[in-house]
């Protein structure tokens, strides 16, 4: 059984590394969902662009491969330049996401869902807000597609971002990452992965493709940690299901 990830967030999540500059991969076991069907990785796995490159989710899923000996499919439904309201339950990219959720469910075992976003939210009201507002996503997420049992992984912003001249706004992006921790810290089955230290394009807005190599061991990482006490989470998810599911019948 192929265990899945859904891919989701805007740009650094789709992957901007630079192809000719990333990291050699091992493909074997890893899939990537095209028209419902699991095809054999290749570059990009995100095309969301013309421009996407290397993808985080690629040494996230060779380490996965390599450590648990299943295949890995990747589910990619990140977009560009997205914000919040764009994924925002109801939404397109959100209707979209979880169709192809589904579709991968027939299939496999979603296992995780990968998330990067925050860039497009970082004015000072959407980033103080950041955590409400995502929180309804996630939430929604995991009901949608039966996910209280897996872990789902948040992704910091880069600290390059104080030097990128397309946006005063980015300027704030320590606050997005504040509430990134603060939803990792107060949801169960919710990790941060911290990009601390990692390396951007000449842009100053997406990391480059050493960086997303590291990045995605960072997010193996993580998940590591949850699902080492995955029972423990889950056993709270199943009584809080159950209470959601009475309060829905009353």
């Amino acid at each position: 059984m192929i265990h899945s990830f859904l891919l989701i967030g805007q740009s650094n999540m789709a992957g901007r590394g630079l192809i000719e500059e990333a990291e050699p991969i091992n493909k074997k076991g890893i899939k990537v969902l095209r028209n419902g069907r699991w095809q054999n990785m290749f570059r990009p796995i995100n095309p969301d662009r013309s421009f996407s490159g290397c993808n985080l989710a690629e040494s996230f899923a060779e380490k996965y491969v390599e450590t648990y000996q299943v295949d890995v499919g990747l589910i990619c439904c990140a977009d560009g330049g997205t914000s919040l309201e764009k994924w925002k339950p109801g939404s397109l990219l959100y209707d979209h996401a979880v169709y192809q959720a589904r579709l991968a469910s027939r299939t496999s075992t979603i296992a995780g869902v990968l998330w990067h976003q925050g860039e497009a939210d970082c004015e000072k009201t959407l980033a103080d807000s950041y955590r409400e507002r995502f929180e309804v996503i996630m939430e929604s997420l995991r009901k949608d597609l039966d996910l209280y049992d897996v872990p789902f992984l948040v992704g910091g912003l880069g600290d390059f971002l104080a030097d990128c001249e397309l946006s005063e706004k980015l300027k704030n992006y320590g606050a997005v990452n504040v509430q990134l921790k603060e939803i990792a810290e107060k949801n169960p089955m919710t990790g941060f992965v911290s990009a601390e230290g990692l390396g951007a394009n000449p842009d100053n807005l997406h990391f480059n493709a050493k960086a997303l190599y590291e990045f995605g061991i960072r997010y193996f990482e993580e998940y590591q940690k949850l699902r080492r006490t995955d029972k423990i989470f889950t056993e709270k998810y199943d009584e809080d299901h159950a209470i959601r599911t009475a309060m829905e019948l009353l």
